[in-house]
């Protein structure tokens, strides 16, 4: 071989590998949120980058060292999204500048992921909407005096580039628990008194601390989490309820999923470095035996009408440290509503008249709770404080008395704690003053 063709086969050599060393961008995926938006960037391996804003017009410039796009972004949807479009462009041969043209300002952050279960590396970029402030805006009645409605807060889990656990036929718990919770936020309005908030309500990830800062946020009664357990042998199946535990795990399989549902931090991109301060911390210890009084009261109340819907996995409201859960003055419960990994309850959770069930059977649990317990200062509070009493006589109905005072039946029910339709003679009943 002559000299000429040996160093140009060596220089070939040379730029092969340089090629080859160079960080892939496999793909980009987008999950727009109400006040954010998420990107995130599939790699080779982990890569260095710097990221920078820019403004009139308004865009961020992301340069990756080292890196190339395997395939053009295109075929990305920004309709809902804090993005007019995306460029890219080679910068110094071997780098790779990104260009984000934004609708307005936002507050970016970025991060690199290391592999884990279901993904590999990533770079992720958080854009934070700055158009919107931090607390949201509620709105107040004005008709009903001072008093207010309970606020419900409906959590369902996972979503964006979290799908939760997947069925046989692939069926994705991100999916189904947020038609449920979605059939759930609307019986809740129809609800006189009631209010709901959804903590998620699209297809994107929401971090744990962020939803219950969100039920904070709008000064919930209530947090109730949704989601569909999974497990390695498919005939695992039931519904289950869980609340937070202090201290241990009611049981081994609690101690699990709530290890399971944790990492979803992980996954959805964000550390679960815990930066509690110790006056949170104090909170924490003053007021949670309380709530946790609270928890498994309402709790309780749903596991009973769940039994009605689908057979329980445990027949017990189970107790485990579910992060979601950790708020120091809500009252608040995790439904694990069946096992998606089985292939009948599977079925199930893709029907919408079982969904439907589900969501009836959580509805039914709070209403007899809070008919039982309002809070202070609420519309249900100020009903049962100026409720009626009616003293049973032989022969009386609840179908008759209902009738006789105007009531809905089920009110009745609830408030007085009735399952049956005996009544015996010289029970006083408490009657709800509705309207």
């Amino acid at each position: 071989m002559k000299l000429s063709q040996l160093i140009t086969t060596v220089f070939l050599l040379l730029l092969s590998s340089t090629t080859l060393a160079q960080g892939k961008i496999n793909g980009l995926r987008m999950w727009p949120a109400p006040d954010n938006t998420r990107l995130v960037f599939d790699i080779s391996s982990p890569v260095k980058h710097t990221l920078f804003t820019l403004s009139n017009p308004e865009r961020i410039v992301i340069d990756i060292q080292d890196a190339r796009l395997v395939k053009p972004l295109v075929n990305l949807d920004y309709s809902k999204s804090l993005l007019k479009g995306i460029r890219s462009a080679k910068k110094d041969k071997n780098d790779l500048r990104v260009v984000l043209d934004l609708k307005g300002k936002v507050h970016p952050k970025s991060f690199v992921l290391r592999p884990n279960k279901k993904y590999g590396h990533r770079l992720v970029i958080d854009l934070n909407d700055l158009s919107k402030g931090s607390k949201p805006v509620l709105k107040i009645d004005k008709r009903r005096d001072t008093a207010r409605d309970i606020v419900i807060a409906i959590d369902p889990g996972h979503g964006g580039d979290d799908p939760g656990a997947t069925g046989p036929k692939r069926t994705r718990e991100k999916d189904v628990v947020l038609a449920i919770g979605r059939k759930l936020n609307a019986m809740v309005k129809r609800e006189h008194g009631m209010r709901a908030v959804m903590i998620r309500d699209g297809d994107y990830y929401v971090g744990l601390k962020k939803r219950t800062r969100k039920a904070h946020q709008h000064k919930a009664d209530l947090f109730v989490s949704i989601h569909a357990d999974s497990f390695p042998d498919p005939r695992a199946r039931g519904t289950s309820v869980y609340i937070l535990s202090k201290g241990g795990a009611s049981s081994e399989q609690a101690r699990l999923l709530a290890e399971k549902e944790n990492a979803a931090d992980l996954i959805g991109g964000v550390r679960l470095d815990d930066k509690d301060t110790l006056l949170a911390s104090v909170l924490l210890d003053l007021s949670q035996t309380a709530t946790l009084d609270a928890s498994i009261d309402v709790a309780s109340h749903v596991l009973k009408r769940l039994k009605k819907v689908n057979k329980l996995h445990k027949r017990r409201v189970e107790q485990a440290g579910f992060k979601v859960l950790k708020s120091p003055d809500i009252p608040s419960f995790l439904v694990e509503t069946a096992f998606i990994s089985n292939p009948k309850e599977e079925r199930l959770l893709r029907s919408s008249k079982h969904q439907q069930k589900m969501a009836s059977a959580i509805m039914d649990g709070m209403r007899s709770y809070f008919r039982q317990n309002p809070p202070p200062g609420t519309l249900l509070a100020k009903q049962r404080a100026s409720s009626l009493k009616h003293v049973v006589s032989r022969g009386d109905t609840l179908t008759e008395i209902a009738h006789q005072y105007q009531v809905r039946l089920d009110t009745l029910r609830s408030m007085n704690g009735i399952k049956g339709s005996r009544l015996r003679e010289g029970e006083v009943l408490t009657i709800p003053v509705e309207g």
